[in-house]
């Protein structure tokens, strides 16, 4: 039997507090809520829409000043604006059994928004999530050229585009921001069913932050996939889309977390 095609919407903008996001929505069922990184875009989630699209509605978003679609000269929200723009979008569109997906500052991102929204968020995915992350913005760059290293090298030049569109005073004062934010005190009280995973390679945010976080989450589980780096997702599509459809049938299936 063929396999079945996605559908993917127009383009659709949101507006909130004086900032925006643009997304697209592919296929159906519960939502899942796809969140790029620092100097990303919804292009790095290529190889996980078809997987995860095949029984629930992604959407994949472009945050503002960062992702396609929207001016270059649009101001990055921070960190925390961005949680209350994503909030708001799911206000908007009153979405329930929510599952975030973050990457990196994506994952960030997505620990505000379930702290914010706990009724509308049921599961969170953590893949490489700072919020843990300290130290100085001059260290965190010399980390960029091992952390390039390590990941799947054809994805380079998605990397380098995207970065040179954001531009460097944008990255500088993001990356500020991220390391001024600490979720250390919102991780106890997060209620959403909780999976992390980290490239066993990460040089950008390294392993032991993930555990941390897992041991910091209420029932979270931590994987680990041996040859991937910081863009887990790019580096191992197969194995991250397995850990993670997996972990959703769980609650269909009516099993606890391990």
């Amino acid at each position: 039997m063929p396999a079945r095609r996605l559908s993917r919407s127009r383009p659709s903008e949101f507006r909130s507090g004086g900032v925006a996001l643009r997304y697209t929505v592919t296929g159906e069922g519960d939502p899942i809520l796809l969140v790029h990184g620092l100097s990303g875009s919804g292009r790095w989630w290529r190889r996980n829409v078809p997987a995860l699209a095949a029984s629930h509605r992604v959407y994949v978003l472009d945050l503002a000043a960062y992702g396609y679609g929207l001016p270059p000269h649009h101001r990055s929200p921070g960190v925390r604006g961005a949680a209350a723009l994503i909030a708001a979008l799911l206000d908007h569109l009153d979405l329930t059994r929510v599952t975030l997906i973050g990457h990196s500052m994506g994952g960030h991102i997505s620990i505000h928004v379930a702290a914010l929204r706990p009724g509308r968020v049921e599961h969170l995915v953590l893949a490489c999530a700072s919020g843990l992350l300290a130290g100085p913005r001059a260290r965190m760059a010399l980390h960029l050229p091992r952390a390039a290293v390590t990941g799947r090298v054809t994805f380079m030049p998605r990397v380098i585009a995207d970065a040179a569109r954001t531009g460097p005073l944008k990255l500088w004062h993001s990356a500020g921001d991220l390391l001024r934010d600490s979720v250390q005190d919102l991780l106890p009280g997060l209620t959403a069913r909780t999976l992390v995973i980290w490239g066993a390679r990460d040089a950008l945010v390294p392993p032991t932050i993930g555990r941390r976080l897992a041991a910091a989450i209420p029932g979270a589980r931590y994987a680990e996939i041996p040859r991937a780096g910081h863009v887990v997702m790019v580096d191992a599509p197969e194995q991250f889309n397995a850990l993670v459809l997996d972990f959703l049938a769980e609650q269909e299936r009516g099993e606890a977390p391990a």
